[in-house]
């Protein structure tokens, strides 16, 4: 039975090819240089990483640290207040 493909039966020629036809790699950059070499290429990479960065201006730092700064005092005030009550429950309880 054959399809527009080709045969159920019989895969078609693309999908089985010879192991030995496939070209190996070794190493590529990373395989021919040494440790220094390999060390400054991780730099390199993260520079251009960081460069790819796009960074807050000095407003929407400002702005970001006082959100952050405000939402810890809160969440502070909220563990401070479960803790107590929650201490003298149990001082309630176990006397």
């Amino acid at each position: 039975m054959t399809d527009a493909v080709g045969s159920i039966d019989m895969p078609d020629a693309d999908d089985e090819a010879p192991e030995s036809n496939k070209k190996t790699r070794k190493g590529g950059k990373r395989g021919k240089k040494g440790p220094l070499g390999r060390l400054a290429l991780f730099y390199r990479q993260i520079v251009a990483e960081l460069r790819k960065v796009v960074w807050p201006t000095r407003s929407q730092l400002t702005t970001y640290t006082s959100v952050v700064i405000v939402f810890v005092v809160v969440m502070i005030g909220l563990v401070t207040v479960l803790d107590t009550g929650f201490a003298r429950v149990i001082k309630y309880v176990f006397g």
